[in-house]
């Protein structure tokens, strides 16, 4: 008799949100992994990672009940929940008595984006701790885009995102989404909506250092020199000036300052920074000018560098200038179904300053690149006390062995993790969550990047098992220990942690009374009901969309008509109701909850994405701010720059389809193959520099011995390592087989990119030796 059965699931590995299909044994083990063909957004896409899921799932090396040290011998020991929240309930307190609650510090990892739990209670830990030491990955990845985009637009979480399946012409720097899956920009299927592009008869051009797999789909690849990005960018914004080419279509202030600070950037000047020949530079401005719809996106590889702020600026800035922000084909702005952090007043960053470097604060956190610094330094302030989750920063941020070494010396640290592994091995407590499956899953942050408004919500596949907690819960015992209190005989800490946030959000909204409708299985679930009936498209929605006007199905392409108006139109003609029927699929559009979600197990369209200008904005003005004023401060420094001479090595960071960071190294099929540390190098500098199978690879921070793989798809000049590599100090036993080296023995943590503080991994200065 067959008892397997096969049931509907979000990947959580990525940003792409794709749909799977994952069937289970009787014994509750994944036999299969497949892409959901009927999710309305992934159609059936799957990559690697998500293929293997349940390798992930079920790894033999997972921790599987709590873990606390003995520092004497420095040995693990298995405990109870409450033995392990009574160490943490015991301890913690004590070193934030003796020193103060800025002697602790929080960092979050990646994971943490992608998870329920890292959504909804990760605010309850920040409140428990009550310091301004919080650090997280996102100044080791997107910061800039967010500092930019809070500058321009008011809100650092209103980002403007490529609307790939209705452009024209994309303009693409520093990201290689066939082997990331795209980021900041939620797409699932990127490499097919890419060649849909061209398909269309669009074109779609690639600037990169290196030639990877996006750059060869691309009509054009362009090669360029590490961290020179914005002085390419200027140099389109300024021929776009020169050659009034400009059509702005949105709201705005500053264009005279900005036609100021690009003059000094002419396509001349700018070539022989790029390595990007001047017709070259005046062509892209002129065919993103010309273009019918166009989006200039930019991601990791230019926000990890010296300039990353000023470079993801000008990335908007040229899509308002060309007619292209918020507008359909171009750059637009998704709206996630769930209601999230609403804000009143704009943006303002270095609200306070790291106290080592003076580092401005930026969304609440500083910068991952200082935390060494304020482990390491003694005085008023000092970190003493650590907690991470689902991060493991000795490997993903700068100066790692320096980190390592700070993590060593703490008085306590805790860590919520799945593993034993480089930066948790220093940890006195660690607080594995269950397996992947066991918990439910809601892309809260990452539907609101998403090129096509979509939403699903997953619930758990298996159960939890007698002595095993959730995520969810136990970050809300982790909160209570922190402040030294114990759970209570009776009480659900995680229910009353939920009562609160539901009595208060619902007050707000003026809707308390309506407590009693909110559906679920559990609190948790009622929190998800709750924010999407109070989002844009929820039954209690108090700015909703308007009604659908096209068929759910098609995806029309905006066109212009001499560079006027939208030559078709609206998208299309579809008269009443909240839903509208294609031959594909229904998009809904008014009255969302749990419900609706739990009867659209495979995911639910909400429509292609719309104009939402000037109604997002909270800048002063209430207009797109092209010239904010930190940002102008910065080109002074990037003019500077231009007397400095290049290195004559840099090295850039490096993604693989079969990895994501540092944490699936552990997972047999994804090891091996093309998925290798090794050093990609173009055969000419090899010959110029005497260099054989291996090399010895150094930077101010450190050095490394490599193997080397010779390549022509890296510009000379420029060598480039994988992230997340180095697993010499693990206890996950493939990962350690295939330990290969950190590259972040090479970054340096004293060098950031300055407006959002964010860590700078590419165009680090090297040299090479033979080994």
């Amino acid at each position: 008799m067959n008892t397997s059965r096969t049931l509907p699931r979000t990947c959580p590995l990525c940003e792409a949100v794709c749909g799977l299909e994952i069937t289970l044994d009787a014994d509750d083990h994944v036999t299969a992994v497949r892409g959901d063909k009927a999710d309305p957004f992934s159609r059936g896409f799957i990559c690697p990672k998500g293929a293997t899921l349940g390798h992930l799932d079920e790894d033999p090396d997972r921790l599987t009940a709590p873990m606390i040290r003995d520092r004497a011998t420095n040995t693990w020991r298995a405990v109870s929940w409450d033995e392990a929240f009574g160490v943490i309930r015991e301890r913690l307190p004590q070193v934030t008595a003796a020193h103060g609650n800025q002697s602790a510090g929080l960092y979050l990892g990646n994971p943490n984006a992608h998870t329920v739990a890292g959504a909804l209670y990760v605010p309850l830990l920040i409140r428990a701790l009550a310091t301004r030491n919080l650090f997280s990955a996102s100044t080791s990845d997107q910061m800039p885009k967010q500092v930019a985009s809070g500058l321009m637009f008011g809100d650092p979480l209103t980002v403007a995102v490529p609307d790939l399946d209705r452009t024209d012409y994309l303009l693409m720097l520093g990201a290689n989404p066939l082997e990331s899956n795209g980021s900041l920009c939620t797409a699932p299927d990127f490499p097919g909506r890419l060649k849909a592009l061209r398909q269309r008869g669009g074109k779609f051009v690639v600037v990169d250092p290196r030639r990877t797999r996006t750059a060869k789909l691309a009509d054009e690849h362009l090669f360029v020199r590490p961290g020179s990005d914005a002085y390419l960018l200027f140099g389109i914004v300024r021929t776009l000036f020169a050659e009034d080419l400009t059509d702005v279509r949105v709201p705005v202030r500053g264009l005279d300052e900005v036609r100021d600070a690009a003059a000094p950037f002419t396509p001349e000047v700018v070539a022989e920074r790029t390595g990007v020949a001047a017709d070259t530079v005046v062509r892209l401005a002129r065919e993103l000018a010309a273009a019918p719809t166009a989006a200039v996106y930019a991601r990791i590889g230019t926000c990890t560098a010296e300039f990353g702020t000023v470079t993801q600026w000008l990335v908007d800035v040229i899509n308002a200038l060309t007619g292209n922000l918020d507008s359909p084909g171009g750059a637009m702005f998704a709206n996630g179904a769930a209601l999230g952090i609403v804000r009143t007043r704009a943006f303002r960053l270095g609200r306070w300053n790291s106290r080592v470097r003076e580092l401005p604060e930026a969304m609440g956190e500083l910068p991952v690149a200082t935390l060494a610094d304020e482990i390491l330094t003694p005085g008023d302030g000092q970190i003493r006390a650590m907690v991470t989750v689902a991060g493991n920063p000795v490997l993903s941020a700068p100066s790692g062995p320096r980190l390592a070494d700070a993590f060593a010396g703490l008085d306590f640290m805790v860590s919520v993790d799945r593993y034993l592994n480089e930066t948790t091995r220093h940890a006195d407590v660690i607080l594995p969550p269950p397996r992947i499956l066991q918990s439910p899953h809601y892309d809260f942050a990452l539907l609101n990047f998403a090129v096509h408004n979509y939403a699903r919500y997953s619930r758990p596949l298996l159960p939890l098992g007698p002595d095993e907690l959730s995520e969810s819960e136990i970050m809300a015992r982790l909160a209570l220990a922190i402040t030294g209190q114990e759970t209570q005989p009776g009480v659900d800490p995680l229910a009353a942690v939920d009562e609160f946030v539901i009595a208060g959000t619902l007050h707000k909204a003026g809707l308390s009374e309506r407590r009693s409708e909110l559906l679920g299985e559990n609190t948790i679930e009622q929190r998800i009901d709750m924010m999407v009936r109070l989002g844009p498209y929820g039954e209690w929605a108090v700015d909703p969309v308007r009604p659908v006007e096209s068929p759910g199905g098609s995806r029309p392409q905006a066109r212009r008509d001499d560079r006027g108006d939208d030559a078709d139109g609206s998208d299309s003609a579809h008269a009443g109701g909240d839903v509208a029927e294609s031959p594909a699929h229904p998009v809904f559009r008014t009255g969302l909850n749990l419900q609706v979600l739990l009867d659209n197990p495979h995911g639910i369209d909400l429509g292609p994405l719309e104009p939402r200008l000037p109604g997002l904005l909270l800048t002063a003005s209430k207009q797109v701010d092209l010239a904010p004023e930190a940002l102008l401060a910065d080109v002074a420094r990037l003019h500077e720059r231009l007397a400095d001479a290049a290195p004559a090595m840099v090295l850039v960071g490096r993604r693989h389809l079969r990895s994501n960071n540092s944490w699936l190294h552990n997972v047999p099929p994804l090891v091996g193959g093309a998925n290798r540390c090794t050093l990609h190098i173009h055969p000419d500098d090899m010959t110029r520099l005497g260099l054989d199978g291996h090399a010895v690879v150094k930077s101010a921070a450190g050095a490394l011995t490599v193997d080397l793989e010779p390549t022509e798809d890296i510009m000379p000049g420029v060598v480039s390592l994988p992230h997340g590599w180095g697993h010499g100090d693990s206890d996950q036993s493939v990962a350690r087989a295939h330990a290969g080296v950190n590259a972040n023995a090479l970054t340096d943590d004293s060098l950031v990119d300055a407006p959002s503080g964010n860590a700078v991994f590419n165009g680090v200065p090297v040299t090479l030796t033979p080994a």
